[in-house]
């Protein structure tokens, strides 16, 4: 947005400075260019008088000194025609129509027809840095009917196409300064503008990943911005409140509960020494399995509304030793259970920045769930990797039965089995958790097929 912003308004200013520049510049050309007329047609004038007036010899001498130091000086060519196109004095390098080099150009041709009815030149074609490099002036000698010839001037034009040259010059640095102030100007509006768009992001960004206390805090931009930023944090904190009043209803609730149910477990456990064999004894034993399931499910709540209530702050630490102790802490387990437990490719160190120890958590929960669903003589192999894109990823693989594909998304949600696991001990919260933990952590927990059969998990967890 901030580029498309950018482009709009330097092409906006971009069209402004040429619309103010370009008229400038033609406006000084065409100026010039009057100027120089204005300066040689008096010259062009004087010389007329003179010719008009020429009746002798000496007034022919006259005539033809000033005409020739007018052309060294300026470095023009001078011509004095009569009516007939016969030459009565020149200096320079001009060609009378007499003088037997050709016709004139088209530009003297026009002009000479002009003067000898007794038109002035009045305008020029306007001067460019490039060109034109001579340029024409004609002036009638005499007036009206008593037109007698005409004085024909051929002037360079280098230093005025120098003038023009060096003011378009300064209007371009000119322009190129403006535009360099305007762009920055740009740069601060877009910046501006932008800021509260970008904090409103970030904060919509941090709210996602489950960060409940974040909230916009640039107070600038528009008054529009501004406002939405109030509407936005007062709905960050509603949101916030209400959650976490669900969260410490489901926390109070598990809390509660748990001492009614230690009591109810030990008045069975207290009665079953008084039970004679049989379906008596039998109940009461399936009753103390389903309070301790209901236990374990307490305490899975408990532990979901903990790590859900945000108030753990992510922390930096090394995932490559978190992973080495959980494995050596699960091999006798997996020992006892009949099951092979590898770890390979750890690297000495390796950091991240996570909810605390949520590298040894999210272990647990997995490596807990393959002791309960791989069968005996099974293989579960750890691996620990620093990804393309910086994350550490942790991989948990085993060779057991696995779940139908369509059952994989299935994996992560509260109270999640599969039909033929529904008798397996626990609460149906581990993936779960562990699945909340790496969220929370800005990292993600995936679940997919290990060919030929099997489970494969992906911890990500971010680099610190």
């Amino acid at each position: 947005m901030r580029r498309r912003l950018l482009a709009v308004l330097l092409v906006l200013m971009g069209a402004a400075t040429l619309l103010l520049c370009l008229p400038l510049a033609d406006a000084y050309a065409r100026g010039r260019t009057e100027h120089l007329l204005l300066q040689r047609r008096s010259e062009a004038v004087r010389f007329a008088d003179l010719a008009e007036r020429m009746r002798t010899a000496a007034d022919r001498r006259e005539l033809s000194d000033e005409i020739e130091r007018y052309a060294q000086l300026y470095g023009a060519s001078v011509a004095v025609v009569d009516t007939a196109g016969g030459t009565l004095a020149r200096a320079g390098t001009a060609t009378p129509p007499d003088g037997g080099a050709g016709p004139l150009p088209p530009p003297a041709a026009d002009a000479l027809a002009r003067a000898l009815t007794g038109r002035s030149t009045d305008r020029l074609p306007a001067l460019r840095p490039w060109g034109p490099a001579t340029v024409v002036v004609a002036e009638p000698v005499g007036r009206d009917e008593r037109v007698s010839g005409a004085v024909l001037m051929t002037l360079p034009t280098a230093a005025a196409r120098r003038d023009v040259t060096v003011r378009w010059s300064l209007i371009a640095v000119g322009a190129f300064a403006a535009f360099a102030a305007a762009a920055l100007v740009a740069f601060g509006i877009a910046r501006w503008l932008l800021r509260p768009v970008l904090d409103l992001d970030r904060a919509v960004g941090r709210l996602t990943a489950g960060r409940l206390q974040a909230r916009a805090v640039s107070d600038t931009g528009p008054p529009e911005l501004r406002h939405l930023r109030r509407h936005f944090n007062t709905m960050a904190q509603a949101l916030a409140d209400s959650l976490g009043r669900q969260r410490d209803f489901v926390a109070d609730a598990s809390h509660q509960l748990r001492n009614p149910l230690a009591t109810l477990v030990l008045q069975m456990e207290n009665v079953e020494p008084y039970l004679a064999p049989g379906p008596g004894r039998t109940e009461i034993a399936r009753a103390l399995d389903e309070a301790e399931r209901l236990e374990e499910l307490l305490d899975g709540l408990l532990a979901l509304a903990r790590v859900e209530s945000g108030t753990a702050q992510p922390c930096e630490q090394d995932a490559a030793r978190a992973v080495r102790e959980r494995v050596a802490a699960w091999r006798p387990v997996f020992r006892d259970a009949g099951l092979e437990l590898t770890a390979h490719g750890l690297p000495d160190a390796l950091g991240v920045r996570a909810l605390p120890d949520a590298a040894g958590r999210v272990l647990d929960a997995l490596l807990d769930n393959a002791v309960k669903f791989v069968p005996g003589g099974g293989h579960v192999e750890v691996g620990l990797r620093r990804s393309a894109a910086g994350d550490a990823v942790i991989r948990v693989a085993d060779d057991g039965p696995g779940v139908p594909a369509d059952q994989l998304p299935l994996l992560m949600r509260r109270f999640a089995r599969s039909p033929e696991h529904q008798n397996v001990r626990g609460s149906g919260l581990g993936l779960a958790i562990a699945d909340e933990i790496a969220r929370t952590s800005g990292g993600g927990l995936t679940a997919g097929a290990n060919p030929p059969h099997g489970l494969v998990f992906e911890l990500r967890l971010p680099p610190p």
